[in-house]
């Protein structure tokens, strides 16, 4: 069990939350470039977030932010910390990894705070960290064991061949990928997502996630990647993996999951390539006669996948396009014109009994929140999968 954090600790911790305030975001720029230093440290990174005003980095500021802000009221921090230790058991973080972070973290402290970061103030955020530390690494531990020991589980990275690919837009791909040790597979929660080890020629030590886009059986997963520009691995699976390749993969992770409330509705609401774990949630839903109002958003019918097979297993499916072609409207594609609005959801869903799902870009995601919250719909019943800051959806 972690030691308690004792109280001058804390106290010193929230004395230092004005400074956090202002030089958080510079402080967090400051510990990857020590992390980035390490090549084996620099590869548990997806590379396309550190570039620019990286969501990664605003992500992490805010935690440590939430995280000083609320030193004697850590149980406010529940659901981040459950976050934090399913992305951690995706990747595959272990105890080792966590000296790494400590030396970056308090060496950022210190360069950038300067005189302010006294020998009390960093002996302060060290017992800080690792008594934070100390709290994942037993989650972890638990959540590898509860893993490794279910039917199907496995513990670190198992090797799966591809072995079906199916072109489901002008941009994104489904890959069907089996274990080549022949054994059966973890089912998983729809809505997680497996992670993947890359270390090829074309694409170096990278990790990525992404999420299963089928139901659980115990035999196969499904990924649907959308290859974006100028996407080293997404360029990599749609140009170069063809079925035989060999993938590295941790098993299922993630907490955005449908939850068991037989009693309500279930609206799930996608946009762009943020239907994949709709998809998985909605086979599932269809297995068990549950029905599901389905909502997705697209730029147009080019970019738009798997919509026969989404309103095949939705009771009530409405595409939207944003500019439809000709071709859109002739083969009657989509079902409203435009993008999806507050005032469109408050007008066809029932707010008043439905849980809903939201995966897509964050300005969508952005907009649906606020406007399901307008329409006074609790947070409980508001599920969303997102990698950034949750300030940036407006949801502190």
């Amino acid at each position: 069990m972690a030691q308690p954090l004792s109280e001058q600790s804390k106290a010193i911790v929230t004395a230092t939350v004005p400074a956090l305030e202002a030089h958080g975001g510079a402080i967090v720029a400051e510990m990857y470039t020590r992390l980035m230093a390490d090549e084996d440290i620099r590869a548990l990174f997806n590379q396309s977030h550190q570039q620019g005003d990286s969501s990664q980095h605003a992500a992490l500021a805010s935690a440590i932010l939430g995280y000083a802000r609320n030193i004697d009221n850590l149980g406010a921090l529940s659901s981040v910390v459950e976050r934090i230790v399913n992305k951690h058991v995706s990747l595959q973080i272990k105890p080792e990894h966590y000296t790494h972070v400590a030396t970056a973290l308090l060496g950022a402290i210190e360069a950038v705070l300067g005189q302010a970061a006294s020998p009390e103030v960093l002996e302060a955020w060290g017992e800080a960290y690792w008594f934070l530390a100390n709290l994942l690494i037993e989650a972890e531990r638990k959540m590898y064991d509860d893993i490794a020991n279910a039917e199907g589980g496995w513990e670190g990275w198992r090797e799966f061949a591809i072995t079906g690919i199916v072109r489901e837009s002008a941009s994104v791909k489904s890959f069907v990928l089996r274990p080549v040790d022949g054994g059966p597979v973890l089912r998983h929660q729809p809505g997680q997502y497996l992670a993947f080890d890359f270390d090829h020629r074309d694409t170096g030590k990278a990790r990525r996630n992404y999420s299963i886009s089928c139901a659980p059986n115990g035999e196969y997963y499904r990924i649907s990647v959308k290859r974006e520009p100028g996407g080293v691995i997404s360029g990599w699976l749609h140009e170069v993996a063809t079925e035989g390749t060999v993938l590295r993969v941790a098993a299922p992770a993630g907490d955005f999951v449908l939850k068991d409330r037989p009693e309500g509705e279930v609206v799930l609401l996608s946009a762009g390539v943020g239907l994949t774990p709709m998809v998985a949630m909605l086979e599932t839903l269809a297995a068990n006669d549950r029905s599901a109002t389905y909502l997705h958003a697209a730029v147009d019918g080019d970019n738009l996948a798997m919509e026969g097979l989404s309103k095949s297993l939705a009771k009530r499916s409405v595409i939207f396009l944003e500019t439809p072609s000709d071709a859109d409207r002739a083969a009657a594609r989509y079902d409203v014109e435009g993008r999806i609005t507050p005032d469109w959801l408050a007008a066809n869903t029932n707010t008043a009994m439905s849980d809903y799902y939201i995966c897509g870009p964050k300005g969508f995601m952005a907009m649906a929140i606020a406007g399901l919250r307008a329409a006074n719909v609790d947070m409980d019943r508001i599920h969303f999968e997102f990698f950034g800051p949750t300030e940036d959806l407006g949801v502190a």
